[in-house]
């Protein structure tokens, strides 16, 4: 595929939504534009990040390498200042230096986000970061309103996410079809004025998601543009964001490209992941996969060419947050299981604890994990029972446990060589005049001190 006859690629993020979406039944959610996107194209039903955190998550989605792999195994931003690797191509560097323009508007965190970072990253265009979603959107129309074909524009809300003060960037909450409390908060006056705002938070979203459709539509090459919307991971709520279950780690994946067919609301029940989406976007290029990714493309199954089955096993893993947590975890159609690799593991970002929720599920979040913990999603799909110690499951643990040490092992996951040290421990370390104190991880770039 070379020349004019190459199509444009739109791909749009945003922060902690999982898929708490009308499309994906939560009726409640004002999600008007992406439930029509989703009418349009195709809705991926299972579909899981590789981290339930913010930069590690998006590191693995737009390299195809799980996020220990690209060392990018906390947040980009200070005081954690994760870095990726320097052998870490990003789509937009591979797209770039195929032809594509480049463009990026809102929010990344791959990366520290300042222009000069976000542009290292591949694009040749970046504005709007960190703005609200009509911003966003707006910034985003213009970009499209100019591109001259091919074209990659990579969009990244900020909403859902919460602000310092643990709101939702104060958008207007929004209850007039109800609201939806996810089965595993408990249901009462906090929860349901959290998901409200929730509720406003995405509205804005979808919105401006919206708004970027219809300048898309207006274009002549509208039917030859694949547009793909997801999300980093889950809410930020206890017992979702930055845990394993799947409140924390399923994702919405919604796409449309009406020249190839990825159309008229189909949906899928394959398992797929994050790290699958860009040898799956290469594929439907037309370019090359380049060598040592861990994704596996789905492109078959978006052209109906195979059957709806793509993975039998996705992985997740967790490292640093706000503090060392490191988790790993494996899960199939039916079973999950969680590995806690460190005691005393509250799984509670800085954000989340503010939430007005949080007391009242104090006791279950800061319970001790047992170091392996086994859920049966059919039988129990919001993971309340650990079915680890139970002998009628005893298999199914033992062929988890292989599958998830194999893929540690196939990955070069550092976990296996021991505790592993932050940026911040290697920049203390330094600023204490111990310069023999090793890097976070091989070839990385020195941290900044602490200020």
């Amino acid at each position: 595929m070379t020349g004019t006859d190459r199509p444009n690629l739109v791909l749009i993020d945003c922060h902690d939504l999982g898929r708490h979406l009308a499309c994906y039944g939560q009726a409640a959610v004002p999600s008007d534009a992406l439930d029509a996107f989703a009418r349009e194209g195709v809705l991926f039903e299972q579909a899981y990040c590789t981290a339930p955190q913010c930069s590690p998550s998006r590191a693995a989605l737009y390299t195809g390498r799980h996020a220990h792999d690209v060392g990018m195994l906390g947040l980009a931003h200070p005081p954690f200042d994760w870095r990726l690797r320097p052998d870490a191509r990003h789509l937009a560097t591979i797209l770039r230096d195929a032809g594509w323009a480049t463009a990026h508007v809102g929010v990344q965190h791959v990366i520290r986000d300042t222009p000069e970072q976000v542009l290292s990253l591949g694009f040749e265009h970046h504005t709007a970061s960190h703005t609200d979603a009509a911003t966003t959107a707006a910034a985003a129309v213009e970009v499209v309103r100019g591109a001259t074909a091919p074209y990659f524009l990579n969009v990244g809300f900020l909403e859902p996410h919460r602000d310092r003060r643990g709101r939702f960037l104060d958008q207007p909450p929004r209850s007039e079809r109800g609201v939806d409390v996810p089965p595993y908060l408990p249901d009462g006056p906090e929860a349901r004025e959290e998901m409200a705002q929730v509720q406003g938070a995405i509205a804005a979203m979808a919105e401006g998601f919206g708004r970027i459709l219809e300048a898309i539509d207006a274009r002549d090459d509208a039917a030859d543009t694949w547009v793909i919307f997801t999300t980093d991971h889950g809410l930020a709520m206890p017992r979702a964001k930055a845990t394993m279950y799947d409140a924390g780690i399923g994702v919405a994946l919604i796409m449309r490209w009406p020249a190839r067919g990825i159309a008229g609301g189909r949906r899928s029940r394959s398992l797929v992941s994050h790290v699958d989406l860009v040898p799956t976007v290469l594929e439907g290029l037309g370019l090359a996969v380049p060598e040592g990714l861990h994704g596996r493309s789905y492109w078959p199954l978006l052209v109906g060419g195979a059957a709806d089955a793509h993975r039998r096993t996705v992985f997740a893993e967790k490292t640093f947050h706000t503090a060392y947590e490191p988790m790993r975890a494996v899960r199939t159609e039916r079973y999950k299981l969680i590995a806690n690799l460190e005691v005393d593991i509250m799984n509670v970002p800085g954000d989340v604890l503010r939430s007005p929720i949080t007391p009242r599920m104090i006791d279950e979040i800061v319970r001790e994990r047992q170091p392996l913990e086994l859920y049966d999603l059919l039988e129990d799909p919001h993971e309340r029972v650990n079915r680890i110690a139970d002998p009628a499951l005893a298999a199914v643990a033992d062929e988890l446990r292989r599958e998830l040490v194999a893929w540690m092992r196939a990955t070069d996951d550092p976990i296996l060589r021991g505790p592993v040290p932050s940026p911040y421990r290697h920049a203390a370390m330094a600023a204490l005049g111990l310069p023999e104190a090793p890097a976070p991880y091989p070839d990385a770039a020195p941290a900044d001190p602490p200020a």
